[in-house]
């Protein structure tokens, strides 16, 4: 090991970082998981090193060192990962992109935008925005995650109903990758050149290349914007009539509905005992607005909605963007954790029910909610919420695992996709099957051998152990 460092340091000199407090923030992502192994003194091994990337040039450099030592490589962006894609371990070097920051080129006319890959979102949406346009990808996380992160995860954010998710946003990319070769493609609004290279890196979280710059197809930003807000007697009601409006044509970006706990918990004042909330937030040209306020009103109203005070779609808008800490549930012995999983609509209904009942079988199970915030003429997704406290506060992680275990069976058993936008890391890599099926994985780790034969980037993520 002492090999690689020297040949490290040797081409990259002071990028090349060993210290403690810099290795301390590299041991794992956000996943809740080793948070709470942090909190019980179990915390994940220092890697190896960290490499800060100032260019491209860099990260081929330590690709091509690193091949040649049989040395993995753990790829680091914003580090708001929340399923273990970012587990680098003692032997391990992680190439971080914070360094390649920035935008390299702006066009308004062609509406394009290339930032390097280490660009926090926030700093990248305010840039354009200064042009008075908008990437239109608000994940949560805005704040804390990189674009090359968005591209690594296969990210979905806020407005995703009429904007789309990353790879609709996603005109062009530059990736390196495990040979320390060179990727670009080109920036054209469509291409019928064979598969879309782009793809094979959307969402391949670190395994097959590192993405070192990203260009956008923006918009200009919005003339007028309005929310509304509908209350229903289920949330099944509400559900169909999402499934009604966005059928119709109508395609607000934010459309959120909440169950009736988790409209209770987090809208008290706008949404009655037992209703589920409806949040929209309409944006865009005025007179589409007003259409689109119009139309998807009546058919709220056809399927039993009742107007709600707009006034909670300003609370959301205001707190949209906070990332809670994990760390005071944990010192009151309560695990929680949020899963996001897709369903058609003719499914979906089903798989809310059974996973809620199965959760709801769990030891010490305080709370299990749900929220559908991405809509799409097909289906919708959930995005679960969970909470639990075993009577013995050391067994949370064996509580935490099964809470995840159930939610994955219970989703597949109902026809359901096992992840909608936070991807698969470590928590769900096992589930995998279940999503692709085993020819689907062998393709995948077909393509993993011919990409990255020796398995160094980002090993033991994604992809399932091979058995036996």
């Amino acid at each position: 090991m002492s090999t690689i460092l020297g040949e490290l340091g040797k081409a990259l000199g002071e990028r090349v970082r060993s210290d403690r407090e810099t290795l301390d923030r590299y041991r794992h992502d956000a996943w809740v998981r080793e948070e709470l192994h942090d909190f019980e003194g179990r915390p994940a091994p220092r890697p190896l090193a960290v490499v800060e990337a100032a260019s491209t040039a860099d990260v081929a450099r330590t690709l091509w060192l690193c091949r040649e030592h049989r040395v993995p490589v753990v790829p680091f962006g914003g580090g708001s990962g929340v399923c273990g894609g970012t587990l680098p371990g003692a032997e391990a070097i992680v190439l971080s992109t914070r360094r390649l920051e920035g935008l390299l080129s702006l066009d308004d006319r062609d509406l394009t935008a290339s930032f390097r890959a280490g660009t926090m979102g926030i700093d990248a949406e305010r840039r354009v925005q200064e042009s008075g346009l908008t990437i239109g990808h608000w994940p949560q996380s805005v704040e804390l995650s990189t674009v090359g992160g968005w591209v690594a995860t296969r990210a979905s954010g806020q407005f995703s109903t009429a904007y789309g998710s990353i790879e609709d946003v996603v005109l062009a990319l530059e990736v390196v990758l495990p040979d320390g070769s060179v990727l670009r493609t080109r920036e054209t609004p469509r291409a019928a050149a064979g598969p879309d290279l782009r793809q094979l890196f959307l969402g391949s979280e670190g395994t097959l290349g590192v993405v070192t710059e990203v260009t956008f197809s923006l918009r200009p930003l919005p003339q007028r914007r309005e929310g509304r807000a509908f209350h229903f007697g289920s949330f099944a009601d509400g559900l169909d009539a999402i499934r009604r409006f966005v059928r119709a044509g109508w395609r607000p970006p934010v459309v959120r509905l909440y169950d009736a706990r988790e409209s209770r918990r987090s809208f008290r004042e706008s949404s009655p005992k037992g209703r589920s909330l409806l949040l929209l937030l309409h944006e865009g040209p005025a007179e589409l607005v007003a259409a689109e306020i119009a139309g998807v009103t009546r058919i709220c109203d056809g399927v039993g909605g009742v107007a709600a005070d707009a006034g909670a779609v300003d609370q959301w808008l205001e707190r949209r963007n906070h990332v809670p800490s994990f760390r005071s549930f944990l010192e009151q012995g309560v695990i929680v954790d949020t899963i996001e999983i897709a369903a058609t609509w003719s499914r979906v209904v089903k798989v809310y029910d059974r996973v809620t009942r199965s959760l709801g079988e769990v030891p010490g199970l305080l709370s299990a909610t749900a929220h559908s915030s991405h809509s799409y003429r097909s289906g919708t997704n959930l995005y679960f919420s969970f909470a639990v406290k075993p009577a013995d506060p050391a067994q949370m992680a064996a509580a935490y695992a099964e809470c995840w275990q159930r939610t994955m069976e219970a989703t597949v058993a109902a026809g359901g996709g096992i992840a909608h936008h936070h991807g698969i890391g470590r928590v769900r890599r096992d589930h995998l099957a279940a999503e692709v099926g085993e020819t689907g994985i062998a393709l995948l780790r077909a393509i993993k051998r011919a990409l990255d034969p020796h398995g160094l980037l980002n090993p033991g993520n994604l992809l399932p152990p091979v058995r036996g």
